[in-house]
């Protein structure tokens, strides 16, 4: 959940007042870093998902005011655009039956979710990119009633000198568009998971959710369309890098994956964000740098796909928290727990080898390509690993599978708890039968009626059947 500010304008003498507190403050996270000042006692595991307000057409619905009221959950917040929110879970300790608690308790969100949506003749629905939303959707009209979104967008554009933003994305099809603001951000929901780590081993568990950035975004690929084109399996990666991209520097991807692994500290993530990203919103606050608020709130401006982030946990002790941001929304509940066992599980059998050993094997180089070609491709992208090259699909089947399962087991998970989630994500696999390609196929029957397309697929979300289980459309 994004820190809320109370003005979007500013004065040149407002980035150098933010400045210093940054600089003081990202020292101080330095020291704790570099003492051992941050302690965890076990690991906390949580997860955010966002998603759609549709009507009975599967359009957009800019209703989220009204069913956020209604609702009353501090959990459930706005999203950049008034037809989206995003649905939060309480952290839990990464220990035996911890992904059915994960499930019950976002399940059980959503339904109320649902139940106030409707009121307003709307539903909520879980897709990467909803395939009926058009550019004119896409406006500062539609944007959510924060002001850190209007400031965003001021700031994204100053940086840009009033260019408009340009998407240029080719994929089965090729894409090209201009916008004015940086509301295509608005058109990309994910599903992301938070990994609370010793901080001794942050800087190892950032790499190492580098290198599975590529199977997951693979194995969940579910945002195949875009303004009616047919683009990547996972169309979000390269549309929220371009929307909100500033211009002018090397360093104008604010949305990244990064130009390689920490080596030494994740220190090192937040002195980049101090030193090399412009401040987008010097919004000042009256907090003891202790609060580290100056830093939490820039950290939030810098989209990396793996992030590491500060916060403070219920007795007010600092801690660090990766986040994975490559997922999308969907296609069920289900579907986005069967992930998550798959990456705690594969981060905990990975984080338990010689620390080292994997950046020497899988260089960054390979890592970052693995990413894209598995956001274009999905199961058929063809990846390295560890020296060996192949498709996707059998290294996930052969390999990385029955590492997250045996990461699992380390964490003393019963079998048939890791049956249950692993093995959805074993069928899907198996069968190909990821979001993407049960979209691609619908159209494939139906031809290119999106409205038909969102209907059917709302319908299968709502029997809860994880997707490998629905019927073709």
């Amino acid at each position: 959940m994004g820190q809320e500010i109370h003005d979007s304008h500013f004065e040149a003498g407002d980035f150098a007042l933010f400045q210093q507190r940054l600089d003081e403050e990202t020292a101080l996270l330095g020291e704790w870093l570099a003492d051992g000042g941050l302690r965890i006692d076990q690991p906390l595991i949580g997860c955010e998902l966002e998603a759609w307000l549709v009507d009975d057409a599967g359009r957009p619905a800019a209703v989220n005011e009204r069913v956020l009221d209604r609702l009353g959950d501090p959990l459930v917040v706005p999203e950049l655009a008034s037809f989206n929110v995003e649905l939060n879970n309480q952290p839990r300790a990464l220990e035996p039956g911890v992904f059915d608690a994960m499930q019950a308790e976002m399940a059980g969100r959503w339904q109320a979710c649902q139940a106030a949506a409707m009121q307003d003749n709307a539903r909520l629905l879980m897709i990467g990119i909803l395939p009926t939303v058009r550019q004119q959707d896409l406006c500062l009209d539609n944007m959510s009633m924060l002001q850190r979104y209007r400031a965003l967008n001021e700031q994204v554009l100053r940086l840009r000198q009033g260019r408009p933003i340009r998407i240029d994305i080719a994929g089965r099809e090729h894409l090209r568009r201009e916008h004015g603001d940086v509301m295509l951000e608005a058109a990309t929901t994910s599903f992301q998971l938070h990994y609370m780590v010793d901080p001794r081993q942050a800087a190892r568990a950032f790499n190492l959710s580098k290198m599975l950035a590529a199977p997951l975004v693979a194995m969940a690929a579910n945002s195949p369309y875009l303004f009616g084109h047919d683009l990547w399996d996972e169309t979000r990666i390269p549309l929220f890098e371009q929307a909100v991209s500033v211009g002018g520097s090397s360093y104008s991807q604010r949305v990244t994956f990064g130009i390689r692994y920490a080596e030494q500290s994740i220190f090192e993530c937040f002195e980049a964000n101090r030193a090399r990203y412009p401040v987008l919103l010097p919004r000042m606050m009256d907090e003891p740098p202790e609060q580290l608020a100056h830093l939490r709130l820039h950290n939030g401006t810098v989209w990396r796909w793996v992030r590491p982030l500060v916060g403070f946990s219920a007795d007010g002790s600092p801690h660090i928290r990766i986040e994975q941001r490559v997922l999308p929304a969907g296609p069920t509940v289900q579907d986005g727990i069967a992930n998550a066992a798959f990456w705690y599980g594969a981060m905990t059998e990975l984080l338990a080898g010689p620390p080292g050993e994997m950046e020497a094997r899988l260089p960054f180089s390979v890592a970052r390509a693995n990413f894209y070609a598995a956001a274009r491709d999905g199961l058929d992208a063809q990846v390295q690993w560890c020296g060996q090259a192949g498709e996707m699909a059998a290294l996930c089947l052969n390999r990385l599978l029955p590492l997250a399962e045996r990461g699992l087991q380390r964490l003393g998970l019963a079998d048939e708890e890791i049956g249950r989630w692993l093995g959805m994500l074993q069928q899907r696999v198996a069968r190909r039968a990821t979001g993407a390609g049960w979209q691609r196929s619908w159209v494939a029957r139906h031809g290119a009626d999106f409205t038909g397309l969102v209907c059917d697929y709302a319908e299968r979300q709502q029997s809860g059947l994880p997707i490998h289980q629905w019927p073709a459309g």
